[in-house]
């Protein structure tokens, strides 16, 4: 079962909840799609408030971002998608940046969770931020990466980061690339949505899901070696990916169980066999009893 995440903008969907544009989308059912199969879900409307009945993330690993869309970055230059990539995995965050709580928790959380990393930004991967509000401005992106950056306090030169804004039919295109959903209300001018990171192969296909406001830097490593396709990280790193395994229903790492029991078993066999060899060895090179010919 695919699972939507159930950390949202609260205070976004308190405001939302008596707007009549939100209970006319929020309907009961959603459908997610991934490579090769279609899922669909029925939520009761009782387990949720209606705001947040058509939130959340359907995972699509193995999507293909369409990576032609157009956008402008912080500075206002104009971009396409295809720039980002090609070369490096990318950590893609969905937001909009005057969102009065969850956005700014989820890019801080970013910032200081890569402070930690050897891996940096610009070298071995590149942090995509999108904002879902056509209306967003230049100015209000550049505001998002100082506040980022601050959080990440390291030197920026030859910067990975990119905050982009553009137009609706891009931010659409991309959110349903990448399975993300969310509601709006014109009324407040926020929006309902949930809170993760997206990780995509240097091709633009969707790889991995991390969801929450703070996020482990293993989970982060380890899901931006795999984007790379092992390309990057250490031989370290390749043990723990042996160990661990992504879990797509809860969108992190787990322990790998039958691979630390097969590795624990190798690890106790060749002790075995590495003892017998030096019993005999020792065994060779001991002196015979005296008096033997």
């Amino acid at each position: 079962m695919i699972r939507s995440l159930s950390i949202f903008t609260f205070s976004a969907a308190l405001l939302l909840a008596g707007s009549p544009a939100v209970h006319a989308v929020a309907g009961g059912t959603w459908t997610g799609a991934g490579p090769g199969t279609q899922q669909s879900h029925t939520v009761p409307a009782s387990q949720m408030p209606a705001p947040l009945q058509h939130v959340g993330y359907d995972q699509r690993l193995g999507n293909q971002v369409p990576l032609g869309l157009a956008f402008k970055d912080q500075t206002g230059k104009p971009v396409h998608l295809a720039d980002f990539f090609g070369r490096r995995p990318v950590l893609l965050v969905l937001a909009y940046y005057h969102c009065p709580m969850l956005c700014d928790m989820v890019l801080s959380g970013v910032g200081g969770n890569l402070r930690t990393m050897t891996l940096k930004p610009g070298e071995q991967f590149d942090v995509v931020v999108a904002s879902i509000d056509p209306k967003e401005t230049t100015e209000q992106a550049a505001a998002a990466e100082r506040r980022t950056l601050e959080h990440y306090a390291k030197d920026t030169s030859g910067t990975g980061w990119h905050f982009l804004t553009g137009p609706q039919e891009s931010i659409t295109a991309l959110a349903e690339s990448v399975g993300f959903r969310y509601v709006y209300s014109a009324e407040s001018n926020q929006y309902a949505h949930a809170a993760g990171i997206v990780f995509l192969t240097p091709e633009g296909r969707v790889s991995r899901y991390l969801y929450g406001i703070e996020f482990s830097p293993r989970d982060v490593r380890l899901a931006l070696i795999e984007s790379a396709d092992h390309k990057i990280g250490s031989l370290a790193d390749q043990v723990l990916l042996y160990c661990f395994h992504y879990d797509p229903k809860v969108g992190r790492y787990g322990a790998a169980v039958l691979n630390i029991v097969r590795g624990g078993a190798i690890l106790t066999v060749c002790g075995i066999v590495l003892m017998i060899l030096l019993l005999r060895r020792r065994e060779t090179h001991e002196p015979g009893p005296l008096g033997a010919a």
